[in-house]
């Protein structure tokens, strides 16, 4: 009986520890990664050195949870991956993937050498263990403090956090394999490099292209969509491995083509896999906690200590910088990057490798691991704001998105029906804006289901309901959100064809003679700005009038607040000349008679 009784009180304990993650998760939007750090301090009491008593010692058990949960952590991240938004930033990335993990790896080597009495070898394999940034960290991050990063350096951190851990996996293996064989070659470690990378590629993409066929293809009942996906990328993910590829390449890919693509159900899978991706870090955390040895830790914490603040205020930083010489980051965009070099479950799982094979000092690299995310997570997680701001390379996000509800439709995959409560202050009530690919479709008002022509004029208060395609989906969120007071332009700019986005294209049209839709005609070019991009509005974004283009100078509330005009080219040199003098005239004018206004 009391074998039975202790199985009992396991099955409630694991049930009560998967309750309280996921009542962690309204805690996470709050307080972010160093949240997980609750949960591994609730391994270390549970465990032999605490009050808990548990003994656990099963690596095995830890390599196997920290492959399966790293697999869809990456998997996750590739399915909210756009190739749109990636394609510019693919080289940086690419380049921090690779050879930053390599240069932060060897930097970091000679601390641990000479602080840990190690040989170069198993100097560059702590190095190699704590190189990898963490993808679920770091975006956790980035959203609970409420940043809005620019695209390029948000773009960045994403394709290297998602791109570098199988890197450092192979880097990691290697080294492994060299301590416990004590022989190996270059050529060998190229083929094998090259090996995994070409398999997992192919693997990844074949995989994620078999998935959605799968997805559209066959009827599944409702509900089993999600677990299918996350199940098709565990069988992509170890079906790599055994293949001698890149299992982490291969799902990330996956994720990324299976993201990309119209599948059925999209928005069900992407909620079930943040959910799995969150329960996935809290058991590493936990499984951390129960491994690590308080009194084992001793011998270790202050050269641990020195490793952990050598990478990330040297290693990191170096190897940035290094990185992104060739391309046109600035020295604040750069710092930025060097300092988001958050480690977390990736740590952990790659300190797991040793202690498995049985390498000497195993124990060592496991403990190293620890005290650098802890340290990583309590310094760089809580200043992350801080040095957003500092750096000013992101906006705080001075609105709270609203709560979107999204249902497929079944028997086609152009469309979905998208909902929303109808705010007070929102672009949509206040000035009816709602962009072309969208329709209205129905209307909820105190309990009864209108049409749009019966509701109308909608109210504060109701429930819309609209269809739009499900990629664009997100970008409908600007138009129900309650809208700040927008920031005047500076006046002084208008001089170098600058104008207030609060100009209408109307006034825009009669200034500079170009031909606008008579009923677009009154809207502000914010206004024209919010209908026709595809995203919320971003410095630097275009489009389109007749001749000219529209182009965002300045963001206020989220809203265009400074238009620039980039004028057409003009083969004679002089009528250009008189043209523009003859607009900065009638700009000016405008803007004195919006002023007096």
């Amino acid at each position: 009986m009391a074998s039975l009784d202790s199985v009992s009180i396991a099955i409630l304990l694991g049930a009560v520890l998967v309750m309280a993650g996921i009542l962690s998760s309204l805690l996470a939007l709050r307080f972010g990664a160093p949240l997980l750090l609750f949960f591994l301090f609730i391994g270390m009491l549970a465990g032999d050195s605490g009050p808990g008593g548990l003994r656990f010692d099963d690596v095995h058990t830890t390599y196997l949870v920290g492959s399966v949960a790293l697999a869809l952590i990456l998997f996750d991240g590739g399915l909210k991956t756009r190739f749109q938004s990636i394609r510019a930033v693919l080289a940086p990335s690419m380049v921090l993937a690779t050879v930053g993990v390599l240069l932060t790896a060897l930097i970091t080597a000679p601390v641990a050498k000479y602080a840990l009495d190690l040989n170069w070898t198993e100097a560059l394999l702590i190095g190699a263990v704590v190189a990898s940034t963490d993808a679920a960290a770091v975006f956790l991050l980035v959203h609970a403090q409420g940043l809005r990063l620019r695209p390029r350096v948000g773009a960045t951190l994403e394709v290297e956090s998602g791109t570098n851990d199988p890197f450092a996996v192979f880097l990691t293996l290697m080294l492994v394999k060299l301590i416990a064989l004590g022989d190996t070659s270059a050529g060998h470690v190229a083929m094998e490099f090259a090996q995994e990378a070409l398999l997992g590629t192919l693997i990844g993409v074949v995989g994620g292209r078999l998935v959605v066929l799968a997805l559209n293809r066959v009827a599944l009942p409702q509900g089993l969509h999600a677990p299918f996906v996350c199940t098709a990328a565990l069988v992509i993910f170890g079906l790599a491995q055994i293949f001698h590829a890149s299992g982490f390449l291969a799902v990330y890919l996956a994720g990324i083509i299976i993201g990309n693509r119209p599948t059925r159900a999209h928005n069900s899978v992407v909620a079930f896999l943040d959910a799995a991706t969150w329960l996935a870090q809290i058991v590493m955390f936990v499984l951390l906690g129960l491994l690590v040895s308080p009194q084992r830790l001793v011998s270790s914490i202050v050269p641990a200590v020195a490793v952990a603040f050598v990478l990330m205020l040297v290693a990191r930083p170096i190897a940035v910088f290094l990185c992104l010489a060739p391309f046109r980051f600035n020295w604040r965009e750069k710092a930025f990057v060097a300092w988001v070099g958050l480690r977390g479950a990736v740590a952990i799982f790659l300190a797991s490798i040793p202690m498995l094979v049985g390498l000497p000092k195993a124990y060592l690299y496991f403990d190293v691991a620890f005290v650098v995310v802890i340290i990583s997570l309590l310094l760089q997680g809580w200043t992350l704001a801080v040095a957003a701001r500092k750096l000013h390379v992101a906006l705080p996000r001075t609105d709270k998105g609203p709560r979107r509800i999204e249902l497929d439709l079944p028997g086609q995959l152009k469309q979905q029906l998208v909902g929303y409560s109808v705010r007070p202050k929102s672009l949509y009530l206040k000035r009816g804006l709602i962009p072309s690919w969208s329709k209205p479709t129905l209307v909820i008002r105190d309990q009864h289901i209108l049409s749009p022509a019966e509701a109308d004029p909608v109210a504060a208060g109701d429930y819309i309901y609209l269809l739009a395609p499900p990629e664009k989906a997100e970008a409908l969120d600007r138009f129900f959100v309650d809208m700040p007071p927008s920031s005047a332009p500076d006046p002084h700019l208008l001089g170098d064809f600058v104008v207030s986005g609060e100009i209408t294209l109307g006034d825009l049209a009669a200034i500079y003679g170009i031909a606008v839709d008579p009923d677009q005609a009154s809207l502000t070019l914010a206004d024209y700005f919010d209908v026709h991009l595809d995203h919320a509005p971003t410095v630097g974004a275009a489009l389109p009038v007749d001749t000219i283009d529209l182009v965002a100078r300045s963001l206020g509330g989220g809203r265009v607040n400074v238009v620039g005009l980039r004028l057409p080219e003009d083969e004679d040199p002089v009528p250009k000349l008189t043209r523009t003098a003859a607009l900065k005239r009638k700009l000016a004018e405008l803007w004195s008679s919006l002023s007096g206004a």
